[in-house]
């Protein structure tokens, strides 16, 4: 017994490229974006656990370049607010909402009940019900 196998019909030539070259794109700067990321947190962080462990081992790191490397670090975190806007348009649009200096002219910045109203269990909502549900 056989069936016949029916092919399904492949997307348009140039939808189907745009479709890969749209997500293609974003594949690749959020790799781009991860890449830098982690590159700067092993830069940043690397020196310090190596040194760390030297220090255990002989104790033979002076202080004052300890103390830089654990001043690399937390430089590296602090780049991170910095880094994430540069390349996350999401992240930079939910920053750009709270933030003044961020603002772009004639958006309103959310009031604090709004913000409390929608992140609470209390408010005008509609009766959830089965009979509402179905």
């Amino acid at each position: 017994l056989q069936i016949p196998c029916v092919p399904s019909q492949p997307m348009a030539g140039s939808e189907s490229r745009r479709f890969t070259n749209k997500h293609s794109k974003k594949a690749l700067k959020a790799s781009l974006t991860l890449g830098i990321l982690l590159g700067m947190f092993f830069v940043a962080w690397l020196p310090f656990f190596i040194t760390n462990v030297t220090q255990a081992v002989c104790g033979c790191v002076p202080a004052g370049f300890f103390d830089v490397l654990t001043w690399l670090g937390y430089c590296n975190s602090t780049m991170n607010p910095i880094i994430y806007p540069l390349f996350m348009r999401d992240f930079k649009r939910a920053i750009g909402k709270f933030l003044p200096c961020c603002r772009r002219s004639g958006e309103s910045r959310p009031s604090a009940i709004s913000l409390s109203m929608r992140n609470s269990n209390s408010g005008a909502r509609a009766t959830m019900s089965l009979k509402n549900v179905l």
